[in-house]
């Protein structure tokens, strides 16, 4: 039995993930709470960090995620671009709790160019570089969510990123707009008709397809049901389409699906919309970058 040599947290705004790796950076134990920074127990960051690590070995603890914002348990400047999975292990921010832990947050990262920022996505780039070493000779990293980012890596750098709004838009537009409908059902014919919408969008975009959405479901071509399906294949197709429009894809460049499964699925069914074919989603690099991260902080001891 390896010992324990390391507490990872991934501290969002949502929810918190607590892992006990061992010595090799297996995941021992895997803790998941509802304690997003927005939605803490009584007693704040500190009584979540004691009751989600209660049990477990004094360790050094590290931290990815909103908890290093501003809103956070304490602010941690961004790293601006290009920047290295090293670098980012160099610029820790370290406070004592209240249970003397030392506890370590991760920074941030900004393109200046943007401008545009992370906090969180840095950390599962770490993990997949780690999983996928030969991405990070030259590749496109997709993370989609609420706020999308598309990364370039080059040369072992993260050079430049971009976030696109696709699923907070999604559920606005779904929820509060002309297109909301009520029940929905999961139609990949419609997703992918709203992604071909896109791609022969051309200049105008996606924007200028949305009220055809009312329009075809008026005309009877698209059921009421389908629309929400539509409407994220058209929004998805649009990140799509930017990227190739923009540069974001190279042929010549592997690109990466990084995140959960089911919603990675539907960047891979609307890649092949745009001929593109991804290979699987690697869902468990922020767990394998929270690791390297703290290799390259000398938090743990190198193992062989």
């Amino acid at each position: 039995m390896y010992e324990h040599t390391l507490i990872g947290l991934d501290w969002g705004t949502s929810s918190l993930r607590a892992t006990l790796f061992d010595s090799t950076g297996h995941i021992d134990q895997l803790r998941h709470r509802p304690w997003g920074i927005r939605q803490l127990p009584e007693g704040g960051f500190a009584a979540a960090l004691t009751q989600i690590t209660a049990d477990w070995p004094m360790l050094p603890i590290l931290a990815c995620g909103m908890i290093g914002s501003r809103d956070g348990w304490h602010e941690v400047p961004y790293l601006n671009l290009p920047t290295t999975p090293a670098e980012v292990g160099w610029a820790l921010a370290r406070i004592n709790t209240t249970d003397h832990r030392s506890l370590y947050l991760i920074p941030g990262l900004r393109d200046q160019h943007g401008p545009d920022v992370m906090r969180g996505e840095e950390t599962q780039l770490t993990g997949t570089l780690a999983l996928r070493p030969e991405l990070a000779t030259a590749s496109t990293c997709i993370l989609p969510g609420t706020h999308s980012k598309w990364v370039l890596v080059r040369e072992g750098r993260i050079t430049a990123f971009h976030t696109l709004m696709t699923g907070e838009l999604f559920a606005l537009l779904q929820r509060h707009s002309i297109l909301a409908t009520g029940a929905a059902i999961s139609d990949d014919e419609a997703f992918m008709n709203g992604v071909l919408a896109a791609r022969h969008s051309g200049a105008k975009g996606a924007f200028s397809q949305l009220f055809s959405i009312r329009t075809l479901m008026l005309e009877g071509t698209l059921a009421e049901s389908s629309v929400s399906s539509y409407l994220s294949g058209l929004l998805i197709g649009e990140e799509f389409r930017i990227a190739l429009e923009e540069g974001w894809t190279i042929d010549q460049y592997p690109v990466q699906l990084i995140g959960d499964a089911t919603l990675c699925q539907h960047y891979h069914l609307a890649a092949r919309g745009f001929g593109i074919e991804l290979d699987a989603p690697l869902e468990h690099a922020a767990s394998t970058g929270l690791w390297q991260i703290a290799r390259c902080a000398g938090l743990i001891r190198s193992t062989p």
